[in-house]
């Protein structure tokens, strides 16, 4: 009989649109050690894939050894489970569909596997977050983008090619604001930080109400919300658009799927009080009735950076285990 090791350690890789975050993680969930590069500078996908797979064994190599690493995952915004790909990818440098997880495994010589997003932000709040113990929950990445994933009983619902939960690229408005995607009206328009800027810029042409926004040359909604702490009428009004817009989103979302909870995450939500208070309110007037005061509407308690790089660990413990050194 041949005596073999069980590996207990795996590659947690979280791309996002600014930075790509990786990290070594263990079986229980414990960081072993982190490190990220800027995703934006490098517009050439194979350039990309060289300077991760290089960060990849650099990281092993000093914690511990190549060799103790089991398996990679990713999180990447566009990206299917089923097919391995970034596809279409409306705010990624990579155009059209891009092979990751097959270009990553050729580079390294593990397995690796690809999962979307908000999916893999969905599986890191199951395991280590505010959705720990919950089997029917929503989990929103609202940021640059807008993503979901839902659970229903206990079990992820990721669709025939990978794609489910997209609630950022549903109509919420005929004929409205372009989206990224190539569509018109899309929630993501809205809501997620270029959708909150053009809000701004709306309300600072259409009045005349004094505001600090107006002599801001960088507007983002981080800046927006600080204003808002600060008492600045505009500001506010604009988290109030923006969060009647996301709740009447999700209240359909709701209605369809009957969460118990809908948890946020991103960047977005680090407004607070700003963007839910409205949310809430939008929510519980357009929810089906059944549902109004029983579905909770949180925002996650977890460091996004450490949440992504988990969910997308919990990814690599799920695939087969493959290696070139066996």
């Amino acid at each position: 009989m041949q005596q073999t090791s069980i590996k207990k350690r795996v590659i947690g890789v979280d791309i996002g649109n600014a930075c790509t975050n990786y990290a070594i993680v263990d079986v229980r969930g414990n960081v072993i050690a982190h490190d990220s590069f800027p995703t934006s500078d490098y517009p050439d996908i194979n350039k990309f894939v060289e300077k991760l797979a290089e960060c990849i064994i650099t990281i092993a190599e000093t914690n511990g050894g190549y060799d103790t690493i089991r398996s990679v995952g990713i999180s990447c915004p566009s990206a299917s489970y089923a097919s391995g790909c970034i596809e279409n990818a409306a705010n990624l440098p990579w155009k059209g569909i891009v092979p990751l997880g097959a270009m990553l495994r050729d580079q390294l010589g593990l397995a690796v596997a690809l999962g979307n997003d908000a999916h893999n932000t969905a599986l890191g709040e199951k395991m280590y977050g505010a959705a720990h113990g919950m089997k029917n929950f929503i989990v929103l990445n609202l940021g640059i983008g807008l993503g979901s994933c839902f659970f229903s009983e206990g079990h992820e619902h990721q669709g025939a090619n990978g794609y489910a939960g997209e609630i950022g690229h549903t109509c919420i408005e005929d004929n409205g604001r372009p989206c990224p995607c190539g569509l018109k009206g899309c929630l993501e328009a809205y809501v997620a930080a270029a959708g909150i800027v053009q809000t701004a810029q709306e309300l600072i042409a259409a009045s005349d109400t004094p505001s600090k926004m107006r002599k801001t040359e960088l507007l983002n909604p981080k800046v927006i919300a600080d204003l808002c702490d600060e008492g600045d009428e505009l500001a506010i009004e604009v988290y109030r658009r923006t969060g009647y817009m996301f709740g009447r989103g999700l209240a359909t979302y709701a209605s369809i799927v009957n969460p118990e909870a809908i948890i946020v995450t991103g960047g977005v939500s680090h407004a607070g009080h700003w963007l839910m208070d409205p949310t809430v309110e939008s929510f519980e007037n357009h929810v089906f009735r059944n549902m109004r005061g029983k579905v909770h509407l949180m925002l996650s308690d977890l460091n996004d950076a450490e949440r992504d790089v988990l969910g997308a660990s919990a990814l690599a413990w799920e695939v087969r285990e493959y290696s070139l050194f066996k």
